[in-house]
């Protein structure tokens, strides 16, 4: 129980107005760890109430009023999107409630004036995307001088989206004597490293349930394709028969995701999609209706995947096979949460059969094979899988005889060879 915990009693009662009563495994390890002023480095599989596990320990010394400081932001909180970054904040000032504590949301495709306005006032804490607040850091919107905590969540992300130079930059500006959590669904990413000896002072590792790990709610299924079109009627099939209240479909690009969602409304579903091509507002819409279920079907690219924090998605589609396995672990996380059952169907074709085997492997999970009789395509897998369960070649390779050393080659006979006229000369006659 949180009330076990050396917790102030105005943060335990926002939990528990929340709904959060016993903590998780990852909030049992790292909330101590943290409490205790040491530098992390947490491995937790997505679901597992890791923002809990950092915001608690940063709010805790706050509400005690510990520490404070003369001015600028006490606590900086990083995170790889900016739909992380808004259920993060969302989170945040939910915990704040019985507190004076001001957080700022400082994300890009919102008005920089107004957020310069916001950073004025010294909120103790920021939610950020790495890229804006750098921005405003380099026009001196932003003091991190004597910053207390530095946190990255999902920092395996960000360095895949390129944000390893913004996030050094941005300790850099902060105070050497923070204290810094990193959080990421794995810590053997390339750069977790690197980044790690850059900004974090002897850390202490905390792994919790390896993201390789099987999610025990989901159920985890893939569907044999033919093609694009076939793939469109297994999506209606799907969406006709299965219970569910709200489905999420992965695509792996933008065009693909507005087509889904035109060919899903053309079906008279209330779908909608997003990607990083949409506006700002348009994407806090899109979530809004969502997440109120005005909207029951979200088409989305990647961007979602690790922005959207909704407890009753009961249905993830992978429209598109992830392209690794890390994506498609963080895809699929999005339902079977709290406990919750889920259930996470892939549509394979010829060309991804072998991805699909590779992230089997990655995870160590068997996916279910499934059929609908109705829509069974031509394409049934396969005739040979090598040991991997990748595709075997079935092309018999010739075999080419091996020469004997003994036989010497014959060397084909040439004469001479005829003179070429050089340029700008004529050729000499021959005399008589």
């Amino acid at each position: 129980m949180f009330s076990a915990m050396p917790l102030n009693e105005r943060l335990l009662r926002a939990l528990q107005e929340l709904n959060i009563k016993t903590p998780t495994e990852v909030q049992q390890q790292a909330i101590p760890a943290a409490l205790a002023g040491k530098d992390l480095r947490v491995s937790a599989a997505t679901g597992t109430g890791k923002t809990i596990a950092f915001l608690v320990p940063v709010l805790q010394p706050m509400f005690e009023g510990k520490a404070a400081i003369s001015e600028g932001s006490r606590c900086v909180i990083l995170a790889p999107t900016r739909e992380l970054a808004k259920q993060i904040f969302k989170t945040c000032k939910s915990l704040c409630r019985y507190s004076y504590l001001k957080t700022a949301l400082i994300i890009g495709g919102e008005d920089f004036k107004y957020q310069q306005a916001l950073l004025r006032k010294d909120p103790e804490i920021i939610i950020a995307t790495p890229g804006r607040l750098l921005e405003h850091l380099q026009k001196g919107s932003a003091l991190l001088s004597q910053l207390e905590f530095l946190v990255l969540d999902e920092a395996d992300k960000m360095l895949e989206l390129g944000f390893f130079d913004d996030v050094t930059a941005i300790a850099g500006h902060s105070s050497e004597q923070r204290q810094t959590l990193l959080f990421s669904a794995t810590l053997e990413r390339r750069g977790i490293a690197e980044l790690s000896a850059d900004i974090l002072s002897e850390p202490e590792t905390i792994q919790v349930d390896s993201h390789r790990q099987q999610h025990k709610n989901i159920q985890q299924q893939v569907i044999l394709a033919d093609d694009y079109d076939h793939k469109k009627n297994l999506l209606h099939w799907l969406l006709s028969n299965e219970t569910y209240g709200k489905a999420l479909v992965f695509t792996n690009t933008k065009t693909d995701s507005n087509r889904v969602r035109g060919f899903l409304r053309g079906k008279k579903y209330r779908a909608a999609s997003i990607n990083s091509d949409m506006s700002q507002e348009d994407r806090t819409a899109t979530m809004t209706s969502f997440r109120s279920g005005a909207t029951q079907i979200l088409v989305a690219t990647d961007v979602a995947s690790r922005g959207i924090d909704i407890n009753d998605i009961d249905l993830v589609i992978n429209f598109d096979m992830a392209r690794n396995g890390d994506d498609y672990i963080h895809r699929i996380g999005r339902t079977g949460r709290v406990e919750q059952k889920g259930l996470a169907i892939s549509f394979i074709t010829a060309r991804e059969w072998n991805l699909m085997a590779a992230i089997e492997r990655y995870i160590t999970v068997s996916f279910e094979k499934r059929t609908i009789k109705p829509l069974a395509g031509k394409y049934k897998g396969p005739k040979k899988l090598k040991s991997s369960g990748k595709i075997a070649s079935t092309t018999k390779r010739t075999k080419t005889k091996a020469a004997d050393p003994k036989k010497k080659k014959k060397k084909k006979k040439t004469g001479p060879r005829p003179s070429k006229p050089m340029d700008g000369f004529a050729p000499m006659k021959k005399k008589k």
